[in-house]
């Protein structure tokens, strides 16, 4: 085996700038595959997000790329993936990464709220996914994964019913794409991070970050790289019997009820 876990693979990284000085899971991401061999299209409506991702990669020996586009747009998923191959000449992992909130509950529920939600963490997931599945096929195969979230899975500490309707619909497809590829060779899986702290949640204040360390059984605080180090693998050939699962990246949260880690919290 290659002392690096991506060497000769293609990627695409999807939100792979970030929000303010905190690295963000795509960020994260692409410099782990980078730094693990695999040359990188780094995709984001915000280029100059992009770009400073670019300049850490090729600071560290990396080979990345930019592209700007709106992923909730078919058209630019389409010329997205074309893009890869024209630079690249093939394609072998995609980490859709790109989300946006959705808050309230389903009483309260808005139009442009839902829509935002939908569009931005499960549409473009899907039509990333469109263009990239015949691509990695004609390649020999090659690794989705999908981020969703722990308020996929469960209610979460927020009434937010677009984004948790949306993150859970990445489940679902992410389930249904392994089944449907998997003799393509095209194995798809899904992440779920917990309470981490990252650009997402950086307006969180001190009290709300220690509640959120303290229900998970852990302990402690998980990061960006605590995702992008479970994307390597789920994208190395290390995991290449592994298609169709939900990995939760949430210091054993999922395992817990509310009153097994009570005394913890108070």
């Amino acid at each position: 085996m290659s002392d690096k876990r991506l060497q000769d693979r293609v990627a695409i990284v999807t939100g792979a700038g970030t929000r303010g000085p905190m690295v963000g899971t795509g960020q994260a991401t692409a410099i782990l595959f980078a730094q693990q061999g695999a040359k990188v299209l780094l995709v984001d409506l915000e280029i100059e997000r992009a770009e400073e991702t670019q300049s850490t990669i090729e600071a560290d020996g990396g080979q990345a790329s930019v592209f700007q586009a709106d992923v909730t747009q078919e058209s630019s998923c389409h010329t997205m993936v074309d893009i890869c191959l024209e630079r690249y000449g093939a394609l072998h992992i995609l980490f859709n990464n790109v989300g946006t909130d959705g808050l309230g509950m389903v009483t309260e529920v808005e139009d442009t709220v839902w829509n935002r939600a939908l569009d931005g963490n499960l549409k473009s997931a899907v039509l990333a996914c469109k263009y990239a599945v015949p691509k990695m096929s004609d390649a020999g195969g090659g690794a989705i994964i999908n981020v969703s979230s722990i308020d996929g899975l469960r209610a979460g500490m927020t009434p937010n019913i677009p984004y948790a309707v949306a993150k859970g619909g990445l489940v679902t497809l992410t389930k249904a794409m392994a089944v449907h590829h998997g003799r393509q060779n095209v194995r798809v899986n899904c992440i779920a991070p917990g309470h981490l702290h990252a650009p997402f949640v950086a307006e969180f204040s001190e009290e709300q970050r220690e509640l959120r360390r303290k229900a998970g059984p852990l302990g402690t605080e998980g990061n960006a790289w605590d995702v992008a180090w479970a994307a390597v693998f789920l994208a190395s050939e290390e995991s290449r019997w592994i298609s169709g699962i939900v990995l939760p990246i949430d210091a054993g949260l999922l395992a817990a009820t509310p009153l097994s880690v009570l005394n913890h919290i108070y």
